[in-house]
């Protein structure tokens, strides 16, 4: 898996928690690798969009890594 940066667009699916019975798009902040967890399972905050893409809700979910689907990015490349 490409390593997670802020700004990713992801796709979380039941593949991603059982949680996303209804798929949403998340638009990652940050990836909490600091925090303790059960092995293939992340901790990340960012905002849940809307299908215009718009930001409605900032959230911090607890998903398995493996299930995460990247979209694209449009975080600036880091200098």
């Amino acid at each position: 898996m490409t390593a997670l940066r802020a700004g990713m667009l992801l796709h979380l699916t039941s593949a991603a928690s059982p949680q996303f019975v209804r798929p949403i798009f998340f638009r990652l902040i940050r990836v909490h690798a600091d925090w303790i967890t059960y092995y293939g399972w992340i901790w990340l905050d960012g905002y849940q969009l809307d299908a215009k893409g718009d930001a409605v809700a900032r959230r911090s979910l607890f998903v398995q890594e493996a299930g995460l689907r990247v979209l694209k990015s449009d975080a600036p490349p880091r200098s």
